[in-house]
């Protein structure tokens, strides 16, 4: 097999050399091979998502590791026994919950939940962030399929409080929680303050649900174990593939009476796939393999964080903002005021030039002037080895790219 990296750049110089029209298809597809091509070759960078990964290196990953979560020798599941049914129980033993079920995407896992809820508490609203996962990026699927109504107790970029849930003027039969609320900066309440919301919620005889998409690694930042995170909701649902490096999929956890009817619900939305082996070994591959790091990872995140607000204060650039900083999470967003196709252009030639890959891609900010963007910053293993000396050296040569 040829070398994966050399491939990239063929494909790069392929498209490069044919008739590409600037903001074509391929363009934009040159453009992407020539950033995952960078972060590949990066002899230093943050993290290795495994969506940098080629076909053949995930699927040699898959093999390499299978063995050491599952009996290879075992049938391969059908309709969802097997290895799937393996990780259900292993996802509720973890969360502390009676049972949790197995669903190809986070959305059909929270849309069945959702609906659920609705139809035992006879209240179709659901109260959330106008920042969570629903709202933003799922195409306002809860009122067209699931036919729910969404309002919300808040607009500021936290989650609610508990006196705004407990004053909240219109009734609601779920709190929604995303934990931590991604587009906010992948911010958490303190313990004391989620465990008050719940309690406003309750008082309210609504019934609460996390998106825990990104639960595991919430744990440090709350001082407390996923069973008890867990315990204060109605039901969670986690993702495999965020924070674990799966391949895809998610469960949804909680009472054993709702997930058997989220097993209803989910053959009607299509969800009761004849085979998801590969999604189940690499989940829980993940499970074993990465939640035990977790703790590390946000602490190095503090680290970064800090290193790259002294970096920056100290460097040529207008204003920045790290946020938050401290992170709540080993994940959390840089602003500066330049255009994202500039600051892609200067983390991309920074990888390429010095095989130092400090951020990823940039993105338009959507709220605040013009001209303002942000990127996602996440800190995993590959990531522990930096110290705040190597992070304010790479902004150095990031904001030299800039100029």
């Amino acid at each position: 097999m040829a070398d994966t990296d050399e491939q990239v750049q063929v494909q790069v110089q392929e498209q490069e050399q044919g008739e590409v029209r600037e903001g074509s298809p391929d363009e934009e597809q040159a453009e992407r091979l020539r950033r995952i091509g960078a972060w590949r070759r990066a002899e230093r960078i943050l993290a290795r998502p495994p969506v940098d990964r080629t076909l053949g290196e995930q699927l040699t990953d898959l093999a390499a590791h299978a063995a050491s979560v599952a009996d290879p020798d075992q049938p391969a599941d059908i309709y969802g026994d097997g290895v799937v049914a393996q990780l259900e129980t292993r996802v509720a033993e973890l969360l502390g919950t009676e049972a949790a079920a197995f669903f190809p995407t986070g959305t059909m896992a929270q849309q069945v939940a959702l609906r659920c809820w609705a139809g035992r508490t006879g209240n179709p609203t659901v109260a959330l962030h106008p920042l969570a996962h629903p709202e933003v990026h799922e195409r306002g699927a809860l009122g067209v399929v699931s036919g729910l109504r969404t309002v919300h107790p808040t607009s500021a970029p936290r989650l609610p409080t508990a006196e705004e849930i407990r004053d909240f003027a219109e009734p609601f039969g779920t709190l929604m929680l995303e934990l931590p609320l991604r587009d906010a900066g992948f911010v958490l309440p303190e313990w004391e303050e989620l465990e008050a919301v719940v309690a406003a919620a309750r008082e309210r005889d609504a019934v609460v649900h996390f998106d825990g998409a990104r639960l595991w690694e919430c744990a440090p930042r709350f001082g407390r174990g996923l069973p008890e995170i867990a315990a204060l909701a109605d039901s969670v649902y986690v993702s495999f593939y965020k924070t674990l490096g799966g391949l895809s999929g998610a469960a949804l956890a909680g009472p054993e009476s709702l997930i058997e009817e989220a097993r209803t619900w989910r053959h009607r939305y299509g969800g009761q796939l004849f085979q998801q082996f590969p999604a189940a070994l690499a989940a829980l591959i993940g499970l074993e393999r990465e939640l035990p790091k977790l703790a590390s990872y946000v602490a190095q995140a503090k680290v970064v964080a800090g290193a790259l607000a002294e970096g920056f204060a100290e460097s040529a650039v207008p204003w920045f903002r790290v946020h938050p900083e401290p992170p709540h999470t080993h994940q959390f967003q840089v602003w500066l005021p330049y255009a994202a196709d500039v600051l892609t252009e200067a983390a991309v030639r920074q990888a390429e030039e010095t095989g130092v890959a400090l951020f990823r891609r940039w993105h338009p900010a959507a709220a605040g002037p013009p001209g303002m963007s942000f990127t996602e910053v996440t800190v995993a293993e590959a990531g522990l080895e930096w110290t705040g000396r190597d992070v304010r050296e790479a902004v150095e040569e990031f904001v030299r790219r800039l100029a």
